[in-house]
C-alpha cells in the first residue's frame, strides 16, 4: 500500500503537469522514486538572475508533509540564502515548530500545507529579495551589502553558466 507521502507527491506532480506554473518546471529525477525531483527555475524577470535557467534537486522525507524537503541547487548559485554547497536556506524549509536559535517564528517555518509549487515560488521570491539578516553564504551577503558590483558580476557569471548548459 502506498504511503501518504507517496500519494501526496504523486498528486502534486500530476497537478503541476496538468497546470504548469510560470517560472519553473518540475519532474522526477527517476520515475521509480517520487521522493526526488528535478526542478528548473527560470531567473525571475527584473532581477539579477533574469535569463538564468537554474537546476535544483528537491528531496522529500518519508514523512512528508510532516517535515519539509531539502532543496539544493546543482547549478552554480551566488546568493546570501544559498550555501556554497547549493543548499537553499529559507524559513519554510526549516523543521516545524519553534526555532531553537530564536531567529524565526514558528509561523515562518515549515507547515504541512506547503506544496512543491509554494516551495518553488518561495525560492523564486528569495532570488528576487535576498535576506541578508541571517545568511547561509556570508560572503555573498557581504557582497550584496558592501560590494554590489562584485555581487552583480558573480551572479552574472552564474546566469551565463546556466545558459551555457542549455
Amino acid at each position: 500500500m502506498a504511503s501518504q507521502a507517496t500519494l501526496l507527491l504523486q498528486k502534486q506532480l500530476k497537478d503541476l503537469c496538468k497546470n504548469p506554473v510560470d517560472g519553473f518546471s518540475a519532474g522526477l529525477v527517476d520515475e521509480n522514486n517520487v521522493f526526488e525531483w528535478n526542478v528548473t527555475i527560470m531567473g525571475p524577470p527584473d532581477t539579477l538572475y533574469e535569463g538564468g535557467c537554474f537546476n535544483a534537486i528537491m528531496k522529500f522525507p518519508e514523512d512528508y508533509p510532516v517535515n519539509p524537503p531539502t532543496v539544493r541547487f546543482i547549478s552554480e548559485m551566488w546568493h546570501p540564502n544559498v550555501f556554497r554547497s547549493g543548499n537553499v536556506c529559507i524559513s519554510i524549509l526549516h523543521s516545524p515548530g519553534d526555532d531553537p536559535d530564536g531567529y524565526e517564528l514558528a509561523s515562518e517555518r515549515w507547515n504541512p500545507l506547503h506544496t512543491v509549487e509554494s516551495i518553488v515560488l518561495s525560492i523564486i521570491s528569495m532570488l528576487s529579495s535576498p535576506n541578508d539578516e541571517s545568511p547561509a553564504n556570508v560572503d555573498a551577503a557581504i557582497d550584496w551589502r558592501e560590494n554590489v558590483e562584485e555581487f552583480k558580476q558573480k551572479v552574472k557569471r552564474c546566469v551565463k553558466k546556466s545558459q551555457d548548459l542549455l
